[in-house]
């Protein structure tokens, strides 16, 4: 199966990769409680930033992405995917488009909308069914803004957060592209450029932006 294969991005033969598996999970384990484990091991182990976006090919390698603290959505999807196919569990890229309600000033600020696309989450195949899974927010981020930390169980999709704990809308999907077998890169850099036009008046090629 094709979600199931290893690529130039979601490259789980590295070392960087195999070592964390093996660390983090145990052959006694179902299919599910491996995915339990990877989700919530990607959501709170790279705390979620989208303010630095780099275009370059290099920096969606799962194996890069996994040496660092921090990832974007889309970054943390990458890793994500990459575990799960590693661990035997068939996976694929999800993205679409989606619009922040709270803390959206620096949002606003730095990408001249609240809306972020764009945004990523995973597929998983699990008994049969495709469930949706989004690793972005971290548990102390969310507790900062007083959102339920997205907890997955296995059994259902669990990709959004659309109220805080006060009941004020917090985040809603705007546009779905779609699932993917690889990390589309053009069509990524090609959405970024044309919603965010602004980002890019530098120097030509430059392709790493920190807001």
């Amino acid at each position: 199966m094709t979600y199931l294969n290893s690529s130039y991005f979601f490259d789980y033969n590295d070392t960087t990769i195999d070592v964390l598996l093996k660390k983090s999970l145990t052959n006694d384990l179902s299919s599910k409680e491996k995915a339990i484990r990877l989700y919530t091991l990607v959501r709170d182990g790279w705390k979620y930033d989208p303010y630095g976006i780099n275009l370059s090919k290099e920096n969606y390698r799962s194996s890069t992405i996994v040496q660092k603290s921090t990832g974007n959505c889309v970054e943390k999807s990458i890793l994500l995917i990459s575990l799960l196919r590693g661990a035997g569990i068939p996976a694929r890229l999800h993205l679409g488009k989606v619009k922040n309600h709270i803390a959206v000033e620096r949002l606003t600020e730095k990408f001249g909308s609240n809306e972020l696309t764009p945004h990523g989450m995973v597929n998983a195949l699990l008994d049969d069914k495709w469930l949706k899974m989004s690793p972005a927010f971290n548990k102390s981020l969310c507790e900062k803004f007083n959102v339920e930390p997205l907890e997955f169980d296995g059994n259902n999709s669990s990709y959004l957060q659309q109220y805080n704990n006060s009941g004020s809308l917090f985040m809603e999907y705007t546009d779905d592209y779609g699932y993917f077998e690889d990390v589309p890169l053009d069509f990524m850099k090609k959405n970024i450029e044309e919603h965010y036009p602004h980002i890019f008046k530098t120097k030509k090629g430059k392709t790493e932006f920190k807001l």
